[in-house]
């Protein structure tokens, strides 16, 4: 990062849960075990995938694609956190802190785009089925599942080298648990920060605001179309196939809010470490358990293709 030849400061201090030093032990074995969950659910709803050949589907292209970034996503972050937790020393060169930001960004937003192209996907499954296999081709997947990750690798690029241009004089304390960018903008120093802070944090609201609309725009014609369908079964088993996907969504814009649209004003540095936990654990821990139990064709699946070979192995 160019910005770093200009920089007074060469390393950061992240201060993480230091101010709660009676529960950082606690603190650990927690988001250890929300971080393996993680890595497992995510990992296994991608191993049923790539096994069962009935779940060859673009749904289930872009739900593996969709884990895949939630386990980079967490690596970024959680085992950095998670040393940290244990350790007193705590810095973290400024190279490390730029490369972090870049790749939490980068997947945080290929995440965003990727639930985008799912609320399509189920849009074209349910209101323009017989052309399904057209609009939704193998090519056609791929290229979407390949400019949301592009999309992502932008946005990390975009909001990084903002953030890393700023000069940093000291002091070099982050009162976060990890290299994030509000905490950053406020060690940086200059005349232009707040109109930069500004600028980032309308790019970050303007792209995942118009993800929102696009996916709310989606089920605005999915409903429509299921209210169309004469049964209640019919409309029970195209909204059923819709509705781990609108949880998911929910549970990410519910959590995002946390970051981008927070009243201003002065909060406690706790207050702002605890409600991190909320976007780089919580969400990424509730995703697979919400796809695994309201998917009843991957629960299917992952009961035929581990749960009930365990239990022969075992037998």
């Amino acid at each position: 990062v160019q910005g770093a030849n200009f920089s007074a400061v060469t390393e950061f201090i992240l201060i993480g849960f230091s101010t709660f030093p009676h529960l950082q032990l606690m603190f650990f074995l927690l988001f250890l075990l929300m971080y393996l969950f993680t890595l497992l659910g995510n990992l296994l709803i991608m191993a049923t995938v790539w096994r069962e050949h009935s779940l060859h589907t673009p749904m289930y292209l872009f739900l593996c694609a969709l884990s895949t970034s939630e386990v980079l996503y967490t690596f970024a972050i959680i085992p950095r956190m998670l040393a940290d937790l244990l350790s007193t020393h705590r810095s973290i060169s400024f190279r490390a802190c730029a490369s972090q930001m870049f790749f939490s960004f980068m997947f945080g937003f290929t995440h965003s785009f990727l639930l985008t192209v799912m609320g399509y996907d189920r849009y074209v499954a349910i209101c323009h089925p017989l052309r399904y296999n057209v609009l939704m081709s193998p090519r056609g997947c791929t290229c979407l599942v390949v400019w949301s990750w592009a999309g992502g690798s932008v946005m990390g690029l975009v909001v990084t080298s903002i953030i890393f241009h700023l000069p940093f004089c000291g002091p070099n304390v982050i009162h976060h648990f990890f290299c994030h960018v509000p905490p950053l903008v406020k060690l940086a120093c200059g005349d232009n920060i707040s109109t930069v802070a500004m600028g980032v944090g309308l790019v970050c609201i303007a792209t995942l605001l118009g993800c929102g609309l696009l996916i709310l725009l989606s089920y605005a014609f999915i409903v429509a179309a299921i209210l169309r369908i004469p049964s209640a079964e019919g409309r029970h088993k195209a909204f059923s196939t819709c509705a781990s996907h609108l949880t998911v969504v929910v549970v990410h814009y519910c959590f995002a809010s946390v970051i981008y649209f927070k009243p201003k004003g002065p909060q406690s540095l706790e207050g702002d470490t605890l409600m991190g936990i909320t976007y780089t654990a919580l969400t990424p821990f509730l995703s697979p358990i919400i796809f695994s139990l309201r998917n009843k064709e991957l629960k299917e699946a992952v009961k035929k293709t581990f749960l009930n070979k365990l239990f022969l192995h075992r037998s």
